[in-house]
């Protein structure tokens, strides 16, 4: 009776060992899924604004045909700007 207890927790034993060798490996294929998602959906994230910045830009394509000066930055003249920039100041 005693080698039969014995071997029943010999297999019992074995049995934990092996469920927790595949629920580990379950656990970290879930985690890189995971990681892989967050990063998959950021970078289409960026992807879209991307997008969205050309089609901006898209609109300016006429006018630059037509010989038409860029927009460009806007000057920063406040009262109280204390290093005003014009990008379109000629030197």
């Amino acid at each position: 009776m005693w080698e039969l207890t014995k071997q029943y927790w010999k297999d019992m034993w074995n049995t934990l060992w092996s469920k927790t060798t595949i629920d580990e490996k379950a656990i970290a294929t879930l985690e890189e899924i995971q990681k892989r998602y967050k990063l998959t959906a950021k970078e289409l994230a960026d992807v879209g604004n991307a997008i969205k910045q050309v089609g901006n830009q898209i609109d300016d394509i006429p006018a630059a045909l037509k010989g038409k000066k860029r927009k460009g930055r806007k000057t920063n003249m406040g009262k109280n700007a204390q290093n005003p920039i014009n990008m379109n100041s000629k030197k």
